[in-house]
């Protein structure tokens, strides 16, 4: 049952991180939760400072989850996160404590074509 409901609350999260809501996308988080950005070295702690860093966040966001693994209190999300409609592909790794989450890191990665060298293993 526990897991059902983190799942629920993932679900809720990233939806509202799609629609702009600011507030709904911030509940899933501790007052003293920690966001690590290890690609550009950043590290965010606190709620307030987190849902401030994605308020001020000047490009046009949208969010297309593509699937949620997890289960007890370590929970993985593929998603891709498209700025002002430029897609990076990404993953939050979200650790939850009490039913919160106390610990996210997120990994980008850009686009890239595909290696001619292996076109004739790949299913496109």
């Amino acid at each position: 049952m526990k897991d059902q409901k983190l799942r629920t609350a993932l679900e809720l999260h990233w939806a509202a991180s799609d629609a702009g809501d600011f507030d709904r996308e911030h509940e899933i988080y501790q007052e003293d939760a920690l966001l690590e950005y290890p690609q550009s070295g950043e590290r965010i702690h606190g709620r307030r400072k987190i849902q401030e860093s994605r308020l001020v966040q000047p490009n046009k966001k949208r969010f297309s989850v593509r699937r949620i693994v997890g289960a007890g209190d370590l929970w993985v999300t593929e998603f891709v996160l498209s700025y002002d409609g430029i897609p990076s592909y990404s993953v939050s790794i979200m650790e939850f404590q009490n039913g919160l989450v106390a610990k996210e890191t997120q990994y980008f990665a850009d686009r890239f074509d595909p290696a001619p060298s292996r076109a004739h293993l790949v299913d496109r």
